[in-house]
């Protein structure tokens, strides 16, 4: 029976990429050798590297525009301890929207001072912040794009004279940005690129090198691009995978038609959570996320109910974060707009049965 993942990370990938990628485990380029067997300095994967990172800048539409794009490991855990390694000097400014912010907020105060220019931890991060005030004497200002604990989504991003960056980890490609208003991006691949082992940093050459300390090798952006993303054996697979998965999207049409699926997924969703009185949505309507739809039940006792429906109907990964309870529906690229369908039809069955 096929299932319909909802997982929120490591994230349901496309068909034709889990073959592809499973192909090369056996036989890479029809070399008589596995992808995780061969050099990493070979020139079949010199060649991956390169057009992952080429891939990424194309369709975010950062070609040519200063910026060069990284393939590294440690997750966005270790992007929050880097970029302020990089960035910070004297002070910088977060915009506090849930777990992930937090976690970014900490790493930052080993380096120097830090302030929260907005929270929306009053109401249990179930909105985006706005009305804030950014100081114009920050090193930089961080936001997290998508917070897919509470499923909550930054729908416009702050016009500032301080640098910008920005966690994507759970909604980059899925929609049409100005990239080049940010002078770096991360985002762990596993949840709308490939398997987890690799995160992707897009960021601007021009805006490193400014602190006076020294920063060890592997934490240094400017190490990682002089040596092209290669400073340290990569992760080799997870670098294909995304290679493979930013191919699959280009082929779509980009990120111009990716959003417009994206968008009929989210509308189709939260019209059923907005319209079914069994549920109530979590997040605020103007800062919901089109990757995280988050939602509980209007009455408990209706849960064992409704898990045994959805499960039956072959959905998987349903249940939400314990910070907030109930269900999270993860709509990454890969998903179909039939999975939400199947999703919906679940949901109508229960008010029906309720």
């Amino acid at each position: 029976m096929k299932k319909h993942n909802f997982s929120a990370g490591p994230c349901i990938l496309p068909q034709e990429v889990l073959l592809k990628s499973s192909e090369a485990l056996m036989d890479f380029n029809s070399s008589g050798l596995s992808l995780i067997e061969i050099s990493h300095r070979s020139k079949d994967f010199v060649e991956v590297m390169e057009k992952a990172r080429s891939l990424a800048l194309e369709l975010l539409g950062l070609e040519g525009k200063g910026y060069s794009a990284l393939f590294l490991q440690g997750g966005a855990s270790m992007e929050f301890l880097m970029v302020a390694y990089n960035f910070l000097e004297n002070k910088a400014g977060y915009l506090n929207t849930g777990t992930w912010s937090e976690k970014a907020i900490k790493e930052a105060k080993i380096f120097g001072d830090v302030i929260e220019v907005g929270s929306s931890k009053d109401k249990n991060f179930n909105y985006i912040p706005k009305g804030y005030t950014v100081p114009n004497d920050l090193d930089y200002l961080h936001l997290t794009s998508n917070n897919t604990i509470f499923g909550t989504q930054v729908k416009e991003f702050p016009r500032t004279n301080v640098p910008l960056i920005c966690d994507m980890s759970s909604d980059i490609f899925s929609r049409q940005l100005d990239f080049s208003q940010f002078d770096l991006i991360y985002a762990g691949a596993q949840k709308n690129m490939g398997p987890a082992g690799t995160t992707l940093v897009v960021v601007k050459d021009d805006v490193l090198g400014k602190v006076s300390r020294k920063i060890p090798s592997m934490l240094d952006y400017q190490v990682h691009i002089s040596k092209d993303s290669m400073f340290n054996t990569p992760p080799v697979f997870a670098v294909y995978t995304s290679m493979l998965t930013l191919e699959w999207l280009k082929n779509l049409g980009g990120i111009a038609a990716i959003e417009e699926i994206n968008e009929k997924k989210a509308r189709l969703l939260y019209s059923e959570i907005d319209l079914n009185p069994v549920f109530k949505g979590f997040a605020n309507k103007e800062n919901r996320s089109n990757m995280n739809a988050t939602f509980n039940l209007a009455d408990d006792r209706l849960k064992d109910t409704f898990d045994a429906l959805w499960k039956e109907a072959g959905i998987n990964g349903l249940n939400g974060h314990r910070s907030v309870g109930g269900y999270r529906a993860s709509m990454y690229n890969a998903l179909s707009l039939e999975s939400v369908g199947v999703l919906v039809d679940v949901m109508s069955e229960m008010e029906r049965k309720g």
